[in-house]
């Protein structure tokens, strides 16, 4: 079997893959013994009728089409290897020349990876933020730890912001009520958000044991479309109005929230982990503004279908997400009233932008000879098995070659990025 390049345009190739007769009659005979049983032939058993009877009832090429299954996987192959090609995607393959006695001639025309000019990548001017801990900061967590901490004491005053109720409502449009509309013992923190525009807003100066009639307007893009932009009237009863009473800020504070003593300590270890996130954040954010400018200065000519195959990619992780919190992608999309369309379109600039970075980083990755060494796999074999809390060369046992392949490709990109940060031209 041999190939050629009859065509070059772009990001697409167009290869002609030529298999011997000899070949091809292999592949043939292959297809027959395969697919011989499928057939019914007069004075034969199924499974039993010569090859040429076969092709008298059915056509000479009725073994034609699983023949090219056979022989087709394996010639494309060895011509993409070469030929130096790197496919993003399936082929598309025409017929030239096909027949008893004569070579197989086929072309197969695939978009590849395309070429990456890179512009200039060292020496990059960056800015450098710091992000530095003020006493208001470790402030904040503070309180955030005495919100989370409070306690819910029943109050009797009217309704304020900030309040939880404890009510009953049902819900209805003109004389019926709505499915979905009626709760009973709904717990409500006025303030949230958590029903629609101006529900909770109505609410506020009543009091327990109090009935009140609140008058909303549906939103015109409210998930259900047989409510949307539709006015309703919510019966509510008011069963009980809560406050939260915060802990009073002192050393046993500091006991029960903590494995610190007194309260200073415990803001020691805020202060101490807020700096390690500031830090952290400074380096992210500087990697991200170097790796941003690199991708900016190069030119390249990005396929269409490897933005497609990122959206695949982006809208798989989007689902898997969802599904940690009870929904999935087409649940989400009902409730958001979208089509995945819609979604697609609204990543299409993003996926663009990591399909630009990783082809980028790549280039350099190549320009600049970074690899994975063996030592650097080990350490990230013994990372991720600390993480799955198991033994490292039990982890290491169940990897499959592409997971390697992952592990490689992850530390190449991050010695790429250390690499264009190290050689970067950084001011504050």
């Amino acid at each position: 079997m041999n190939s050629t390049v009859v065509k070059k345009e772009n990001n697409e190739v167009t290869l002609r893959i030529e298999a011997s007769a000899e070949d091809f009659e292999n592949a043939v005979q292959k297809a027959y013994h395969k697919m011989k049983g499928k057939f019914n032939i007069p004075g034969f058993r199924k499974g039993k009728a010569p090859r040429k009877l076969i092709e008298i009832h059915y056509g000479e090429g009725v073994f034609y089409e699983e023949a090219i299954n056979t022989i087709f996987p394996e010639a494309y192959e060895k011509a993409v290897k070469d030929h130096g090609l790197d496919p993003v995607d399936r082929p598309a393959v025409d017929i030239e020349q096909i027949g008893k006695g004569q070579n197989l001639v086929l072309t197969a025309t695939v978009t590849v990876v395309p070429e990456v000019v890179l512009g200039e990548y060292k020496g990059i001017e960056v800015e450098k933020k710091e992000y530095n801990v003020k006493e208001e900061d470790v402030e904040k967590e503070i309180e955030r730890l005495r919100e989370r901490n409070a306690r819910l004491i029943a109050v009797e005053r009217p309704v304020k912001e900030g309040d939880t109720l404890i009510i009953d409502y049902a819900g209805f449009v003109g004389d019926e009520q709505f499915e979905g509309g009626t709760a009973e013992r709904q717990t409500l923190v006025i303030g949230s958000g958590q029903f629609i525009p101006g529900f909770e807003d109505q609410l506020i100066g009543a009091e327990a044991g109090q009935d009140v009639e609140v008058k909303v307007t549906f939103p015109e893009a409210y998930h259900a479309a047989d409510l949307a932009g539709k006015e309703a009237i919510f019966q509510v009863k008011i069963h009980e109005v809560k406050e939260k009473e915060l802990p009073v800020l002192d050393d046993e504070f500091a006991k029960d929230v903590s494995e610190f003593d007194t309260l200073e300590e415990l803001r020691a270890d805020l202060r101490k982990k807020l700096e390690e996130s500031a830090k952290n954040r400074d380096e992210r954010e500087l990697r991200d503004a170097v790796v941003k400018k690199v991708t900016e200065n190069a030119q390249i000519d990005i396929p269409e279908i490897m933005v497609e195959h990122q959206l695949d990619d982006m809208l798989n992780e989007l689902d898997y997400q969802l599904r940690f919190q009870g929904l999935n992608l087409e649940t989400y999309l009902q409730y958001m009233n979208q089509k995945e369309e819609d979604i697609r379109n609204q990543m299409r600039n993003d996926a663009y932008n990591r399909v630009k970075t990783q082809l980028t980083l790549e280039a350099i990755a190549k320009q600049e000879n970074i690899e994975a060494d063996p030592e650097e796999i080990d350490a990230e074999i013994e990372r991720y098995a600390k993480q799955y809390n198991t033994d490292a060369e039990k982890f290491r046992a169940s990897l499959k070659e592409s997971d390697y392949g992952y592990m490689k490709e992850g530390i190449k990109v991050r010695k790429t990025i250390d690499f264009l940060v190290e050689n970067a031209n950084v001011t504050k």
